[in-house]
Order: C-alpha cells, then sequence, then structure tokens
C-alpha cells in the first residue's frame, strides 16, 4: 500500500489549478510508493481559498504561510506564489524541514536562487522545479533521441515563445492576474516568464550555454498600476531575442514576445545535428517531427512521428495507442517523477541547482541586452 505524502499549496491561481489536478489525477495512472494527499491550500483572501479548496478538495485552509509551515501534518510545500516571494517562502520550509516544490522561474535572479539551493542543500530535503515542458511526451522522446547520438553532433538548437496578450496600452499592470508585467513581483518579463521555458528545456537536452549577446524590448513603457491607481514606468521586458553559444560547440537562437499578433503560446524548438534534426510544436504537442539525412534518397524527407505508443515516453500509463493526452499530463508527469525519486532517494529534475543554471542565463541575457555585449554566464 502506497503511502500519503501530505501537500500544503501556497496560492490558488493558473498553476494552482494545473498543480493540484496533478496531485489528484497522479495515483489513478502511475503505481507509485507515495500518493499526494491534498491537506492544506493557503493564499491571503479566506473567502477565495474557501472556494478553491472546496473545488479541488483541500482538507484545510490557512492565511498565513507561516502557519502552514508550522504544521506537523504538512510534508511538502508547493509554491505556486508571485516570483518575489519564492525565495522567502522556499527558505524557510527547508529549514522547517519540509519537501519544497516551487514554480518557474526559481527567483527573481541567480543571486536569490543560490540562497534558496543553499538552503534545501543544507536542509537536505527534497526540491523540484515546475519545467513542465520537459515531462511532454514529445520532448522527452527528443531528449532521448539527442543523448542516444541519433541525430551525431549537434550543430544548432532554435526556440521561441510567442504570445499577444499584452499589446494594448490600457492593460494595467500588478496585482492579481497581472503580476508578471510588473517587474517588483516577477523580476523580468518574457526572460524569465517564457524564455525561462525555453532554456530549461535547452540546458536539459543539448548541456550548459556558454555565453550569450541579446536584446530586449518595452514597448509600453507606462501602464497604470492596481495597487497604486497611478501610471507607472513599465520595468519588465516584453520582448527579448538572443544569440548563444553552447559549451558543446553548437550555436542557438532564442526568441521570445508577448506582442505577436496570432499566438495565444507558440512555443517550439528545432534542434538541427550532423545526422538528423528534430523539430517540436506545442500547439500539436504529441507529435515529433523528424529528419534523418540517412533515409535512402527517394524516400528522405521530414516524418512526424505520433508520439502515444505505449513504448513511448510516459504514455503506457494512459490510453490505447493513438490517443493523445495534453498540456495538463505534464504535470502529472512531473508529480509521478517527483514521488519515484522520493522512493529511490534520487532527485527528479530540475532541482533548484539545475534550475539555477537557467537563472544564470536569464541573468546574462539581460545584462547583455544592457550593455550590449557577448556576455558569459555564470557566477
Amino acid at each position: 500500500m502506497s503511502k500519503p505524502l501530505n501537500i500544503g499549496m501556497i496560492g490558488y491561481g493558473f498553476m494552482g489549478r494545473a498543480h493540484s489536478n496533478a496531485y489528484a489525477k497522479v495515483s489513478h495512472f502511475f503505481d507509485l510508493k507515495y500518493h499526494p494527499v491534498l491537506k492544506a491550500v493557503c493564499a491571503r483572501d479566506a473567502e477565495k481559498a474557501k472556494a478553491f479548496a472546496a473545488q479541488w478538495g483541500y482538507e484545510s485552509v490557512e492565511t498565513d504561510w507561516k502557519n502552514l509551515l508550522k504544521r506537523d501534518d504538512i510534508d511538502a510545500v508547493d509554491i505556486c506564489t508571485p516570483n518575489n516571494l519564492h525565495r522567502e517562502i522556499a527558505i524557510a520550509a527547508a529549514k522547517a524541514g519540509k519537501m519544497v516544490l516551487c514554480e518557474k522561474p526559481l527567483s527573481m535572479d541567480a543571486k536569490e536562487g543560490e540562497k534558496m539551493v543553499d538552503a534545501v542543500e543544507k536542509a537536505g530535503v527534497p526540491n523540484m522545479v515546475w519545467y513542465n515542458y520537459r515531462r511532454v511526451p514529445a520532448v522527452m522522446f527528443a531528449k532521448n533521441l539527442v543523448a542516444a547520438g541519433k541525430l551525431g553532433r549537434i550543430f544548432h538548437y532554435r526556440a521561441k515563445f510567442l504570445q499577444d496578450w499584452t499589446i494594448s496600452a490600457d492593460l494595467p499592470q500588478g496585482g492579481q492576474g497581472l503580476w508578471r508585467l510588473d517587474a517588483a513581483a516577477a523580476g523580468s518579463g518574457v526572460t524569465g516568464d517564457l524564455l525561462a521555458h525555453c532554456i530549461d528545456t535547452a540546458l536539459w537536452i543539448n548541456g550548459s550555454i556558454k555565453d550569450v549577446s541579446a536584446m530586449t524590448e518595452t514597448f509600453v513603457k507606462e501602464r497604470k498600476h492596481n495597487l497604486t491607481g497611478k501610471m507607472e514606468k513599465v520595468g519588465i521586458d516584453d520582448a527579448c531575442a538572443f544569440l548563444a553559444r553552447f559549451k558543446n560547440g553548437s550555436l542557438a537562437t532564442f526568441e521570445s514576445t508577448r506582442y505577436a499578433r496570432g499566438h495565444k503560446a507558440l512555443y517550439t524548438l528545432e534542434i538541427n545535428g550532423e545526422h538528423a534534426s528534430i523539430a517540436w510544436d506545442l500547439h500539436d504537442l504529441h507529435r515529433l517531427q523528424w529528419f534523418d539525412h540517412r533515409d535512402e534518397g527517394p524516400l528522405r524527407g521530414w516524418r512526424s512521428i505520433h508520439v502515444t505508443d505505449g513504448d513511448h515516453p510516459y504514455m503506457g500509463h494512459w490510453w490505447v495507442p493513438g490517443l493523445a493526452i495534453g498540456y495538463e499530463h505534464s504535470f502529472v508527469h512531473q508529480v509521478a517523477d517527483f514521488l519515484e525519486g522520493l522512493a529511490k532517494k534520487k532527485p527528479a529534475g530540475p532541482t533548484f541547482r539545475d534550475a539555477l543554471e537557467t537563472q544564470y542565463v536569464c541573468d546574462a541575457v539581460l545584462k547583455s541586452a544592457k550593455t550590449g555585449k557577448w556576455t558569459a554566464v555564470g557566477k
């Protein structure tokens, strides 16, 4: 019989829903030694927290995260707050001996991230950051193909993440739902919110990035702030594009914006190697595009692999071959990997230390954009 793992979640927004759904589903599809128990949800608005708890099946509600950490019946703390709260909560949770799962990005910057890594490693508590796109079966399959050497030497990596929801100058910044437009709460704009996903996947598949050359732009310079009611300077980046050199010698281009009309969440990646290329698109997330130069000439061309068979990553846990799964399943897979890691006493990535490497890249990107110079990644 599996053992309960009591979850205390802080925050109840979009990611709170995604994580709660994953905790609720995982034991129905994965045979694990631990099963999540939705023990408590914590948020400042008691009425909204109670409504969220009732909808998702949390047993109790807290309005102060410090009280949540004092509870003996909480094993793992899941941080689904704005970025500026990650550091304080994560460090306190680690000191309280709680496992810590934290939404991405890890922190406001690498300096904060280093303190968070030190805290969880000193406490010896299991930890993980929610970079869920690693757990899309087609992306995991791409990782396995690269690791197996199927592409040969890697020459190019390119990724983009495009949205269009902030184009209106009338859109305010700050407060619930729009904290991502407030630099004080988010730290950065598309770099930390969208490109962080692309960077994490790239580091995981293709190894460390050596240096970057970046440019950013803030198209709307001032927005009304929801908390003050005043027009205030916008401190985030609305768009970012950067070049990168990996330590393995390959080159990369990354692009992200919230000003691309017609795109709600277009995340794509392509990798070109000496033998083959692969490409993936979030809008068609269960397919991996594959080109192999070693195919017989008349048959050589791009093929579409429907990543739904039982021997594809994770798919043996779901339906019969040919039936697709979706975005929410990536979170279920991440919970499953975390719980399996607990049983085997082997960390499930990305750990805080893994995610810190992404933070170093983000910091280098923002620094390069300010200086106009190539910038090395690292401390």
